[in-house]
């Protein structure tokens, strides 16, 4: 038997489906950015018993996260916020790509981005394929990331001190199976 993660009391997807947009489903080749074809009218899933298991284990960091109050709800700050492991993505629906750019929502995704630098730790936009790195110093368009790549964060020592720099590379890059261990 499954066991329900520990939402927030109080905190459902009720009326909320956005992250049936704005991610991708590998199970059934669905596109980041476009209306799962199972979503009923934005609200609801078709196949909700049976939907993939990418939907069955995934759950927003709003609905886990007690410190985020209700203007993060994705319906209505337009962003669903994924968060793993010393990384957060803010997922943006492309019907309103400068979302992320708004208050309060820019201003937290900086500060995560400055308490993750340490540890080389990620905050990334994304809007539908394209990745935008927010890195405490400046933020980095990536451009389209392909399903075979992947972002990574370096750090150069400046004589005004250490700066983070993002790029994208191929998943199979010596690289990004380093930082991976470190």
């Amino acid at each position: 038997m499954e066991q329900e993660p520990p939402f927030v009391p109080g905190r459902s997807c009720g009326d909320c489906a956005l992250c049936c947009k704005v991610m991708g489903i590998l199970e059934i080749d669905k596109l980041p950015g476009a209306w799962c074809p199972n979503c009923v009218a934005g609200k609801s899933c078709a196949i909700y018993e049976r939907r993939p298991t990418e939907c069955r284990t995934f759950n927003c960091f709003y609905l886990l996260n007690p410190e985020l109050t209700d203007i993060w709800r994705p319906n209505k700050s337009k962003l669903v916020l994924v968060a793993g492991a010393n990384n957060i993505t803010a997922w943006v629906d492309p019907g309103t790509p400068a979302a992320w750019r708004k208050e309060p929502y820019y201003a937290q995704l900086k500060r995560w981005a400055v308490a993750a630098a340490p540890a080389l730790g990620q905050v990334c936009v994304r809007i539908g394929k394209r990745a935008i790195a927010i890195l405490p110093n400046e933020d980095t368009d990536l451009g389209l990331l392909e399903d075979n790549e992947r972002v990574l964060l370096q750090r150069r020592h400046t004589p005004a001190g250490p700066v983070l720099s993002a790029l994208k590379v191929r998943h199979d890059d010596p690289r990004f199976a380093q930082a991976r261990r470190n």
